[in-house]
């Protein structure tokens, strides 16, 4: 058994109950306190994950995805703080929990695999030696059982040669073999749930296509649910179930990935899409403008002075969510009596 057994163990939910979501993220808010003020970096953000379910998250880079990732860990650092909201992970609040408690819940719950696999790993350990030091903290083996597993997992990852390039440094390793390296720590104690942000972005499309593979094969192989953080609309085409789509620090549509992509209801959901290349419309499009910077939102919808279907009230109030039918949702006045009366 490549992980071992998990720190924690969900009870099974009641005969004819719904199972509670794995993840549950509710009214969450991090903000950055500047010169002139709190400035929120995620806003009123809600969603939720289910277990088994991969769900991507998807803006454009400055719309707060990593910034979700890291408060959900509760690794927001100074001058950030998260200041309203709850995350509730396998029914308990992860913030009300005391940081010794958070720490087993990291790794061992929630496994975060970073974006880019030179700054996450250390350069003066080798691979084996990060990898076997993730088990033994969470009291999963001795160092000899902790190393045998640290090989076993670099074998499950498809690193050729497993017991030599234990002995590696990073530096030693190719881009996508460093990246599955991480995905190796990040599956060490075997979390139910893994958070992968831009899992992909340094590396080429080749490369990019076998990570992609593995951790479709990893989630099937270790039941994992997936979080999967990125830009990169293709990506998650190809391998969530449902997708929320971030801007400006909120969630401006969520729903299963085929109800989204297919019938788009949301401006800046229809803008990504079209940007495509080979996308909607077929000829590849621009969003104008760009997004906000942290402490000077736009008025009402944050998205309103790119969007092209903009109405008065866009720039008045944050719209609330409509549902398009029960899994399908949408931030947007045009789907609401405001946007009715506009028309």
């Amino acid at each position: 058994m490549i992980g071992g057994s998990r720190a924690e163990c969900a009870a099974a939910p009641a005969p004819g109950a719904a199972a509670e979501p794995l993840l549950r993220v509710e009214h969450l808010t991090t903000v950055f306190d500047l010169a002139g003020g709190a400035a929120p970096a995620i806003h009123d953000v809600t969603f939720e994950l289910a277990a088994g379910e991969t769900l991507g998250l998807v803006g454009e880079s400055g719309s707060g995805k990593s910034v979700t990732a890291l408060s959900i860990l509760r690794l927001i650092q100074p001058p950030g703080r998260i200041a309203a909201g709850q995350i509730r992970f396998r029914g308990r609040d992860l913030l009300r929990l005391p940081e010794p408690e958070m720490r087993a819940v990291r790794g061992a719950g929630i496994s975060l695999i970073f974006q880019e696999p030179v700054a996450a790993l250390n350069p003066v350990f080798t691979i084996g030696d990060q990898i076997a030091e993730a088990l033994r903290v969470h009291g999963l083996g001795s160092r000899r059982e902790a190393r045998a597993r640290a090989v076993a997992l670099l074998e499950a990852v498809h690193i050729a040669d497993a017991p030599a390039r234990m002995h590696d440094y990073p530096h030693q390793l190719s881009g996508g073999m460093r990246q599955r390296a991480l995905i190796a720590m990040a599956l060490a104690c075997r979390p139910p749930l893994v958070i992968a942000d831009e899992p992909t972005t340094a590396l080429d499309a080749t490369i990019q296509a076998q990570v992609l593979d593995l951790l479709r094969e990893m989630k099937a192989a270790f039941g994992l649910s997936l979080l999967l953080i990125t830009h990169d609309l293709g990506v998650v085409a190809q391998t969530a179930d449902r997708v929320a789509v971030m801007y400006a620090g909120r969630i401006v549509e969520q729903g299963p990935i085929r109800a989204v992509f297919r019938d788009p209801q949301h401006p800046y959901t229809i803008g990504l899409l079209a940007s495509v290349p080979g996308g909607r419309g077929g000829r590849l499009k621009v969003i104008d403008g760009a997004v906000p910077v942290l402490g000077a939102l736009p008025s009402g919808c944050a998205f309103h002075p790119r969007c092209p279907d903009r109405v008065a009230q866009c720039a008045a109030a944050t719209p609330p969510e409509y549902a398009i039918d029960e899994r399908h949702v949408v931030s947007c006045h045009l789907h609401g009596p405001l946007g009715d009366a506009a028309r």
